[in-house]
């Protein structure tokens, strides 16, 4: 049986593109590669020979042939991303069909599993430059750590930058309820506590409550409050390969979770009110985050009343942290938050200033893509941020 028998396509936003085009008349291996494509969340398309489909061989991101079908294969035109599926990837006959069809890899089922998931996933979902991540940790309780988060991605989305806010403190109350989107349909952190090794970007984006044009992942009021060190490690990895920006409300006390989640983190801002008891408390935060976080900086924030605290240099001195920027006090915030008013939205707040300048001073990645993408280590280097006027 020769020609081409596409599967029916599910509409997809955007964020997503078409899966891997799968060539075999192998109903186990077919059974098999099925399977892989779904859990890197792909739809493929199925064939049984050379692509009747005009551009089909061509358009595919990537294209799966089984050995079967690889002799009827050798005359149609050389391209990348065309991987040869077998048994026994050390057959001399499997490696000359390779050859023949110019595969840039042979690979045996069930050993190369893993591998595969992992390919297919990267050409559903493109190989671009990973999110800029930006971590947010309170130097003390009620230091506005969940604010400036909030902020930081209410104001990244505005630019048009997809933008992912996930909330890493399962005891904040939830960053949905923040930003006023309790009820908003969509998953949160309990259904992804089981997730392991590689989760679809592009899903995991489209199943989130969409709240001022970014997507956020947050608590219930219900279940266990606790997110497994590899359930954190493969949803912000995913989050990353979407590219954009990412912005992670994580708690002052590192565990296995927060450390995972700091290992991808490229910039972690450290909020300290300007006070001298704040500092001593960021002092202990700090400790247990520099060996984790490669570029941790100081935000020096604003008090209350006409003692405007300590300097935000002397603040950044005391915790020998480079100064990320000054956040004056917000006396307007609480009157926007029982408005409904997005945090950040007011231009001429403090907050708002401060979440342009910076993202201004470390814009989100653009470029051609790399091949291999991976967390990035250490951040941009960034200059002083003045998000308000100190009088």
């Amino acid at each position: 049986m020769t020609g081409s028998t596409g599967s029916d396509r599910a509409d997809r936003s955007g964020e997503e593109r078409d899966g891997p085009l799968i060539l075999t008349e192998d109903e186990r291996l077919l059974d098999d590669l099925l399977r892989l494509c779904a859990a890197a969340g792909a739809l493929p398309e199925v064939g049984h020979g050379p692509p009747a489909r005009r551009g089909a061989w061509e358009a595919a991101p990537l294209v799966i042939i089984g050995e079967d079908c690889a002799d009827r294969l050798r005359g149609v035109g050389r391209r990348e991303g065309v991987v040869l599926a077998g048994r026994d990837a050390n057959d001399p006959a499997l490696l000359r069909r390779a050859v023949a069809i110019g595969a840039e890899r042979v690979l045996a089922l069930p050993d190369g599993e893993r591998w595969l998931v992992d390919r297919i996933a990267d050409a559903v979902e493109g190989v671009g430059p990973p999110a800029r991540t930006v971590g947010v940790i309170g130097g003390r309780g009620g230091a506005g750590a969940s604010t400036l988060a909030c902020a930081l991605a209410v104001t990244a989305a505005r630019t048009g930058a997809p933008a992912l806010l996930v909330d890493g403190d399962p005891l904040g109350g939830g960053l949905d309820v923040l930003l006023g989107g309790e009820k908003e349909p969509g998953l949160r952190w309990p259904a992804f506590t089981e997730s392991r090794g590689r989760v679809a970007g592009g899903a995991l984006a489209e199943s989130l409550p969409r709240l001022h044009s970014l997507r956020v992942l947050s608590w219930d009021r219900a279940g266990e409050a606790a997110i497994p060190p590899e359930a954190m490690r493969a949803v912000l990895a995913a989050a990353r390969r979407r590219g954009g920006v990412v912005v992670v409300d994580l708690p002052r006390r590192v565990d296995d979770a927060v450390a995972e989640a700091l290992a991808q983190v490229d910039v972690g801002l450290l909020i300290v009110p300007a006070e001298l008891r704040a500092v001593a408390a960021a002092q202990r935060v700090a400790t247990g985050v520099r060996p984790v976080l490669g570029d941790l900086r100081a935000v020096a924030r604003g008090v209350p009343g006409p003692d405007p605290g300590l300097p935000p240099d002397e603040i950044a001195r005391l915790l020998k942290l480079p100064l990320a920027g000054e956040l004056g006090w917000d006396t307007g915030l609480v009157g926007d938050l029982a408005r409904d008013v997005p945090l950040g939205a007011q231009p001429r707040g403090p907050l708002a200033r401060f979440c342009t300048e910076f993202w201004r001073r470390v814009p989100v990645p653009s470029g051609p893509p790399p091949r291999q993408p991976g967390p990035a280590v250490g951040g941009p280097v960034l200059g002083a941020v003045r998000g308000g006027v100190r009088r």
